[in-house]
């Protein structure tokens, strides 16, 4: 058995499988399907100051090899999450973390204030990189100064582990990494979904009700590694990967790239035991490889 721990920031984790926001509801909605204390992170779905009902219908549609999503960021807000949720998953035996997001600066800071005063979240995933809502989000994740900005404003007061999520719908996103590790960040976590769009031919309409979403799954991976890389290479702090993971071989081309833990979304859709099947692949290739740690494929790509 291989040493599958990992380290991101404060944060501790029994191996580098995490859930993707917004793909793993709160947790609690997998539970009868899969052993969540086998999860090396569970990252909640988005978390704003305030209710969002999120955009209308249609806000989802299948794509070749993935899917897109409109959603929007749709929850009762932090005061709700910390009345309603908390309590029903701060004893969860494994890193309960929140994704935090806004459509201004303020906001952000608010949100995360709120959430560093919960004992059992011992981390946040500031999402400045959404391309579902009209106001903020992936505004703040496409310049690196917008980046900076929202990062410092949070990291004035929240005291525990800070990983950013960063938006492939840029030109350099390396440089924007650059920027959140300057501004605090103790880790970057990409990609988010790629903007895209469908159409119904028969009816000369969009799919979705907002025309453009978040492409998701095994078609973003190429874009996804290629990011990871660039960025891994690009900074000091741990980088998690995601985008277009399916499986523990996928799960390790990321390892390989330099990400030092993993995001699974769109995958739990297919499989909801899929992140402890990839833990177990991930297991599997170091025992065959001859690694003692998990740590040892990290960035370990021969070029």
């Amino acid at each position: 058995m291989a040493d599958l721990r990992v380290s991101i920031g404060q944060l501790q984790m029994a191996n580098p499988v995490m859930t993707a926001s917004g793909t793993f509801g709160y947790g609690l909605e997998f539970q009868d399907f899969v052993d969540l204390e086998k999860i090396g992170g569970i990252i909640v779905k988005g978390t704003t100051l305030h209710h969002r009902e999120g955009n209308p219908y249609p806000r989802m549609a299948e794509t070749p090899m993935g899917m897109l999503n409109a959603v929007g960021l749709q929850n009762k807000g932090v005061h709700y999450f910390v009345e309603h949720i908390y309590p029903k998953i701060k004893d969860i035996r494994t890193n309960m973390i929140v994704n935090v997001s806004g459509s201004q600066v303020e906001d952000y800071a608010e949100t995360a204030r709120i959430i560093n005063e919960l004992e059992a979240i011992p981390a946040i995933e500031l999402n400045i990189s959404c391309p579902n809502v009209k106001q903020g989000g992936m505004a703040f994740g496409v310049s690196a100064q917008g980046a900076a900005e929202v990062v410092s404003a949070v990291r004035k007061v929240y005291d525990k582990t800070l990983i950013v999520k960063l938006s492939p719908n840029v030109t350099n996103i390396a440089e924007i990494a650059v920027a959140a590790e300057a501004a605090g960040a103790d880790s970057v976590s990409l990609i988010n979904t790629l903007l895209g769009m469908a159409i119904n031919a028969e009816k000369r309409k969009p799919v979705l009700s907002t025309i453009t979403g978040g492409m998701s799954g095994a078609a973003v991976k190429p874009i996804a590694l290629r990011m990871v890389w660039q960025v891994a290479k690009a900074v000091k702090i741990p980088v998690v990967g995601l985008g277009g993971i399916m499986n523990w071989r996928d799960a390790v081309e990321f390892l390989l790239a330099g990400a030092s833990a993993i995001e699974i979304g769109t995958a739990n859709f297919i499989d909801p035991a899929v992140t402890v099947k990839v833990a177990e692949g991930i297991n599997d290739y170091l025992d065959r490889h001859g690694f003692a740690s998990v740590k040892d494929i990290v960035g370990a790509l021969e070029v």
